[in-house]
């Protein structure tokens, strides 16, 4: 199993034009994020978890040359606006594209992309293939996902267990039952986004201490905020089994 973190970046807090903080003029390619997704190679198969604005020259970027199905953790923007840019799969692979998200998810994304949802479209619009999911397990071509729902201040959001691995971002809360789930992981991905308090993301402080309740085997931060510090700066405080997550980073388990 393959993981390469196609983006850890965010859209809240982005920097102004003209910003002079570290993270804004800092020559390490690290420092330079792309909205949170990530692409997954397992039993054979391409997956992507969310298709933020940045979906396409991500996917370009790694060379990623087939996509099996496109999972979403929830229905904001930055999560979601990148769709209509699985419409070169749809051309290369001859097929629609499944996508699985919650109700929440798929509402808007029909919203969004009414075009792509039309009874009459347009020729070369993008094709999906809709699934509605629940918390509960399900299976893409033999390989199972294990929704884990976090919350985003007010709001389910979805993290999913695949195998051995943990991807969950847009969390400020996980209830005793869900952390049950994620228990005995050998990777966990966790969003950490700034120093200071925030009514939706996880601080890095508030990161750690979930990591230190799970107890993975190792653990990676993403959907970090320029306000977070630079990679350099911010490692000299984490454990040994912690590491931020940068653009392009790519891990076998």
């Amino acid at each position: 199993m393959k993981v390469t973190f196609l983006g850890t970046g965010t859209s809240q807090g982005v920097p102004v034009i003209g910003c002079a903080c570290g993270v804004c003029r800092s020559l390490d390619f690290r420092d330079k994020r792309l909205r949170t997704s990530v692409h997954i190679e397992v039993g054979g198969k391409s997956f992507v978890i969310d298709t933020g604005p940045d979906f396409r020259a991500q996917m370009l970027r790694e060379g990623v040359e087939r996509l099996d199905a496109v999972i979403y953790t929830h229905e904001h923007k930055d999560h979601t606006a990148g769709m209509d840019d699985i419409r070169p799969f749809n051309y290369k692979q001859g097929a629609d594209i499944p996508i699985y998200g919650t109700q929440k998810v798929i509402d808007q994304l029909k919203a969004e992309f009414s075009y792509v949802f039309a009874s009459k479209k347009y020729p070369g619009v993008p094709g999906v293939k809709v699934h509605e999911i629940t918390d509960q397990p399900f299976e893409i071509q033999g390989v199972k996902f294990t929704p884990i729902e976090v919350m985003h201040h007010k709001i389910p959001v979805f993290g999913y267990r695949i195998r051995d691995f943990v991807y969950i971002t847009d969390a400020n809360r996980i209830d005793s039952s869900q952390i049950d789930k994620i228990r005995g992981c050998g990777v966990l991905v966790l969003n950490a986004l700034q120093i200071q308090p925030h009514i939706s993301h996880f601080t890095l402080d508030e990161a750690l201490e979930m990591v230190e309740l799970i107890n993975p085997v190792k653990t990676y931060f993403t959907h970090i905020s320029h306000r977070l510090g630079t990679v350099r700066e911010v490692e000299k405080r984490l454990p040994n089994a912690v590491s931020l997550a940068y653009d392009g980073l790519q891990i076998n388990l």
